[in-house]
Parts: C-alpha cells; sequence; structure tokens
C-alpha cells in the first residue's frame, strides 16, 4: 500500500502551467501573498537580487502585451488575459553574482530568481489561483515600454489568475533511477 500523500506533495502534483484564465480579478491580498512567498526565498549570499513588476492595470497591460506577444512571440498572447502579470528582474550589482559568474560559471541570480518565482507560484496554487512561467516575450520592447534601467536583467514573466480549465498533466515524468545517481556519476 503506497504511502498518503503530504499536503505539500498533493500541491506540487496538482500544480499545471495555465494559458486560460477567468475574467475575475485577483484580490490583492492573494496577490501580496505571493509576493510575500517569494520575498522570502533563499538566495546566494543572501543578496535577493530579484525584483518584481506587478503589471494588473487593465489598460496598461493591454497596451504592453500587444508590444510583448507580437510578431515571434504571438504564442504566448494567451497570457494577456490573465487580470495580473508579474514581471521577474534580476538587479545585477550584487558581488555573489559577480563572484559566482567569473569563479564557477554559474549566474546565481537565474537560480535565485527560479527558487523565488517557484515559491511565488506555489503560494498561488495553495490559494487557488494559476500560473505560468513565461520566458517568451519581447524582451526588448518590455524594457523600452517600462523604461526599465539597464542594471535589472528581464528573466521571465508569470501570468496570475483564476483558471478557466485544469488540463492533465502534460506528459510523463521520467522516473527516479533515470535522473539520479548516489555516490557515483556512471553514464
Amino acid at each position: 500500500m503506497a504511502a498518503e500523500l503530504t499536503p505539500f506533495q498533493k500541491l506540487i502534483r496538482q500544480r499545471r502551467s495555465i494559458r486560460r484564465y477567468l475574467p475575475a480579478p485577483v484580490e490583492k491580498e492573494k496577490l501580496l501573498a505571493c509576493l510575500e512567498a517569494a520575498r522570502i526565498a533563499p538566495s546566494a549570499h543572501n543578496a535577493q537580487s530579484w525584483r518584481f513588476l506587478v503589471i494588473d492595470d487593465p489598460a496598461i497591460k493591454a497596451r504592453y502585451t500587444e508590444a510583448a506577444f507580437s510578431g515571434i512571440y504571438k504564442m504566448t498572447q494567451f497570457a494577456a488575459q490573465a487580470p495580473v502579470l508579474v514581471l521577474v528582474l534580476a538587479e545585477l550589482d550584487f558581488l555573489a553574482n559577480r563572484v559566482g559568474r567569473q569563479l564557477q560559471g554559474v549566474n546565481f541570480y537565474l537560480l535565485d530568481l527560479g527558487i523565488a518565482g517557484e515559491h511565488f507560484i506555489l503560494q498561488a496554487e495553495e490559494l487557488g489561483l494559476s500560473t505560468c512561467w513565461i520566458g517568451w516575450f519581447n524582451i526588448r520592447k518590455t524594457r523600452k515600454f517600462f523604461k526599465i534601467p539597464r542594471k535589472y536583467k528581464i528573466v521571465a514573466l508569470i501570468s496570475l489568475g483564476y483558471g478557466a480549465s485544469r488540463p492533465p498533466r502534460e506528459g510523463i515524468r521520467k522516473p527516479l533511477e533515470e535522473i539520479v545517481r548516489t555516490n557515483a556519476f556512471r553514464g
């Protein structure tokens, strides 16, 4: 008999990338709870280089998404229907980021933003909201539209709202035996 799943295990198994949203607004308290979950995420050398730009004004969002999801980025225009978009940025002037990149060859800010973004997304899921992590949008037009200084790296966009549908999980996950090695790396 399999062990019963914990509430957290159930949460991560039910979470999906949602691409259809209801027009219902997202309550301010829920949005703030998601941002707070991201804020308390761990980061390399506690740099906390993440920054978030919330886009929830319908008129601004409409003008922005027209620019960000045009041309080759048209396939992500589904996000325009989400009541809230959250732009995920990194402030690049932190010592931990510079040293990590030079000595380790790793852009730690990307790891940090991934953790903070996942905190945001899991909090949203727990609150009954749906999200999609988006990397395919026009970054140049985004920078210009919001007049974002060059010291900030635009990394991703998260759509947030109440999902219109919950599709089944896409694809089959690889078994642990295929992705985990113990004490030595063999093939």
